[in-house]
C-alpha cells in the first residue's frame, strides 16, 4: 500500500513563486529591539580551538560590539538579552563550493546523464529559479550563513544581488562562467555556465567580459581529456590567471588530477575547488601548496552522489530528509520507475562497476589529512547542487567526512569558519567571534569541539545581527509533508518515514475502515515491510494539493510482478498528517 518518489512532470506546480516564498519564511522571523546580548554563553573560539566560558557577546544592529568575560562587560541597560547558560556560540558557517544553478536532483546535468526525454533541462533550471529562497533558508537553517557559488552563468551575478539583499538568505560570493579547456554538452546555450576557449586570448577575453559585473573571483576549469596533455592547454591557464591576478581577483581552478593541480599551482592559482584524487600528494607537492598560500577544498562526497543515484544505493540520513529540499530529494530514486529499456544505463548492472566508495574516495581522505597536517589551509566545501549533493543538508556529512580523515574536530570547524574567510579575503568581516565583526552566530546546545554532531540540529541562527529559529526557516507544507514521509519510504527509513504524522495517526481503507491507529502501531507495520521488500518502490502517478488535504495516485513496486495502484488521501493538522485514507 504506498508511498514513490516525485514525478518529474509535476515539479513545477509544487513550488511557490520567489516572492511568496520569502513571505512565507520571514513571517515567523521579528527584528528584537537592539543592543542584543548574549550572555553566560560559551564562546567556542575557532583559532585556539578551545571553548572559553562564561562570555558576553553584545550585538547592535548587524556587528559585534563587545566579547568578553561576564565580569568585564559591561551589559546595556535596553535591549534583548538571550540566555547562554548552558549553550555554545560558534561563528557561522560556510560552504565554500556550492553551483546556484544546479538543483541537486536526478535532471541537472544533463552532459553527465542525458534524461532530457524524461524530464527537460529548461524545467530543471526552471525549478532553480522559483525555488531559489527556499533553497537559502535551508542553508541559513543547516547554520552556513556564507555560500560561494564557484561557476555559472552569467545571471549568476544578479543571483547574488539578489540573495545579498534578502534577510533569509546567507551572503553570497560568485563568479561567473568557467573558463574552460573543454565543452560539456547539453547545457543551457543562451547563457552557458561553462564556456570552452582554445586560446590566451579568448581566456582572457572572457575574463574581461566578466570584470563589469564585479566577480568575486574568477574560475578555471582545467580538463584534460584521455590522449591529451596538460602542457596543451596550460597556456590558456595561464592567461586567465594572469589577467585575472592584475584585476586583483583571486582564481579557483578544477584541477583533480596531481599533474593539472601542480601545473595550476605553479602558474598561480589561488584556489583548488577539489581535492587531487589521482595521486597521494608527495612531499614536493605539499610544500608547494603551502609556500602559495593555496587554498584546498576537499569536496569529498560529490562523486560519491553521482554513484549512488545512479546505482541506487543510498545512504540518506535524518539530517538529509529534514534539511534537504524533498522534491529533488524525491527526483534522485526515479530511476526506479522509469523504463529500463529507455535508459541510458541500467543501475543494477552498475552497481558491478561502480564501487562506493573507490580508490578515488580513498586518496582524497589521505590527501586531505596529509594537507592539513602540512599546514595547507583546507576550506571546507560540497559542491552542492550536482547530482545527489543536495543543498544545504549535504554540508553536515562533507563536515563528518572530513573527520573520516583523520581532521579533529577543531580543525573542521576551522575549514568552515576562519579559514573559509581568509581563503576567499573576508577575514576581518567575519569567521570568528570578535568585536566589529558581523554577527553571523550559531547557538549550539553541544559543543561542537567535543561532538561535531551538534552541528546536525541546530536551534537558533543570527544572521546578520538578527536570531531566527531554524524551524521557522523550513518550510512546511501539505505537499511538503506527503514527499517527506515518500521519500523516506522508498529509502526504507522507518524513523525519517514516521516523522511527518502524529503520534494519533488513524489509517483508514477508504471510506472509513480503521486499519492502524497510532504511530507505533505504524512502526511495526512498516518497519517489517521495510525489512522483507528489498525492491519496494513508490512511484507518484499524480497528486493534488486542496488546502490541508493532499491526495496521491500512486503505483507500488516490489511485492510481485506487476505494480500495485492505489490512491492515498493524507489529511494534515497541526503541521502533521493526521489521517490517511487509501483507496485500493
Amino acid at each position: 500500500m504506498r508511498k514513490w518518489c516525485l514525478s518529474a512532470t509535476i515539479l513545477l506546480a509544487l513550488s511557490l513563486p520567489a516572492a511568496a516564498q520569502t513571505q512565507a519564511i520571514t513571517a515567523g522571523i521579528s527584528k528584537p529591539t537592539t543592543p542584543i546580548i548574549i550572555s553566560k554563553v560559551t564562546v567556542i573560539n575557532v583559532v585556539t580551538g578551545k571553548a572559553e566560558p562564561d562570555q558576553t557577546v553584545v550585538i547592535d544592529s548587524n556587528r559585534i560590539t563587545a566579547v568578553g568575560s561576564i565580569k568585564k562587560i559591561k551589559v546595556p541597560a535596553n535591549g534583548t538579552v538571550i540566555d547562554g547558560s548552558g549553550k555554545y556560540l560558534m561563528p557561522g558557517m560556510t560552504d565554500a563550493h556550492i553551483h546556484f544553478f544546479q538543483s541537486g536532483g536526478l535532471y541537472t546535468r544533463p552532459d553527465g546523464a542525458n534524461l532530457q526525454q524524461f524530464y527537460p533541462y529548461e524545467k530543471d533550471q526552471q525549478w532553480v529559479r522559483d525555488n531559489l529562497y527556499n533553497q537559502m533558508a535551508r542553508y541559513l537553517a543547516c547554520g552556513i550563513t556564507r555560500v560561494i557559488d564557484v561557476g555559472g552563468p552569467m545571471s549568476n551575478y544578479a543571483v547574488r544581488d539578489s540573495v545579498n539583499a534578502q534577510l533569509i538568505a546567507p551572503e553570497a560570493l560568485v563568479t561567473g562562467p568557467l573558463v574552460s579547456t573543454y565543452l560539456p554538452p547539453n547545457l543551457d546555450k543562451k547563457d552557458p555556465p561553462i564556456v570552452k576557449v582554445t586560446t590566451a586570448e579568448e581566456a582572457r577575453a572572457l575574463v574581461k567580459k566578466q570584470l563589469p559585473l564585479k566577480p568575486d573571483f574568477i574560475k578555471i576549469w582545467y580538463i584534460v581529456l584521455p590522449g591529451q596533455k596538460p602542457e596543451a592547454t596550460l597556456p590558456i591557464v595561464q592567461a586567465a590567471i594572469e589577467e585575472s591576478h592584475a584585476a586583483g581577483l583571486k582564481v579557483a581552478v578544477h584541477a583533480t588530477e596531481y599533474e593539472t593541480a601542480k601545473l595550476a599551482v605553479t602558474a598561480g592559482a589561488d584556489i583548488l575547488v577539489h581535492s587531487v584524487d589521482d595521486k597521494v600528494l608527495d612531499t614536493e607537492m605539499l610544500q608547494l601548496l603551502k609556500s602559495k598560500q593555496v587554498v584546498y577544498i576537499p569536496t569529498l562526497l560529490v562523486s560519491q552522489g553521482y554513484s549512488r543515484t545512479f546505482t541506487q544505493q543510498f545512504n540518506f540520513t535524518a539530517h538529509d530528509f529534514t534539511y534537504g529540499d524533498p522534491f529533488m530529494l524525491g527526483t534522485l530514486s526515479d530511476l526506479q520507475h522509469i523504463e529500463k529499456s529507455k535508459l541510458p544505463f541500467d543501475y543494477k548492472s552498475l552497481r558491478s562497476r561502480m564501487h562506493i566508495p573507490d580508490k578515488g574516495d580513498s586518496t582524497m581522505l589521505t590527501n586531505l589529512k596529509l594537507a592539513q597536517e602540512a599546514g595547507v589551509l583546507v576550506v571546507a566545501g560540497t559542491d552542492a547542487g550536482n547530482i545527489g549533493t543536495l543543498h544545504a543538508s549535504s554540508f553536515f556529512a562533507e563536515l563528518l567526512a572530513m573527520q573520516q580523515a583523520g581532521l579533529s574536530n577543531a580543525e573542521i570547524l576551522r575549514s568552515a569558519t576562519i579559514n573559509a574567510a581568509k581563503g576567499f579575503g573576508k577575514d576581518k568581516a567575519y569567521g570568528t567571534i570578535e568585536k566589529g565583526k558581523i554577527a553571523d552566530l550559531l547557538l549550539l546546545d553541544k559543543d561542537p569541539l567535543q561532538d561535531l554532531t551538534a552541528l546536525g540540529n541546530i536551534q537558533t541562527v543570527i544572521h546578520r545581527g538578527v536570531p531566527m529559529q531554524s524551524q521557522h526557516l523550513l518550510p512546511v507544507t501539505p505537499e511538503i509533508l506527503a514527499q517527506q514521509q515518500l521519500n523516506a519510504y522508498n529509502a526504507r527509513n522507518i524513523d525519517a518515514f514516521l516523522q511527518p504524522y502524529s503520534d494519533s495517526v488513524r489509517i483508514y481503507s477508504f471510506p472509513d475502515k480503521l486499519m492502524v491507529q497510532g504511530k507505533e502501531a505504524m512502526r511495526k507495520q512498516y518497519s517489517g515491510m521495510f525489512e522483507r521488500v528489498k525492491e519496494l518502490h513508490c512511484k507518484l502517478v499524480n497528486r493534488i494539493v486542496q488546502g490541508d488535504t493532499v491526495i496521491d495516485q500512486e503505483s507500488v513496486t516490489g511485492f510481485g510482478d506487476k505494480p500495485l495502484s492505489a490512491i492515498a488521501i493524507y489529511k494534515i493538522k497541526n503541521g502533521k498528517i493526521a489521517e490517511v485514507y487509501f483507496i485500493q
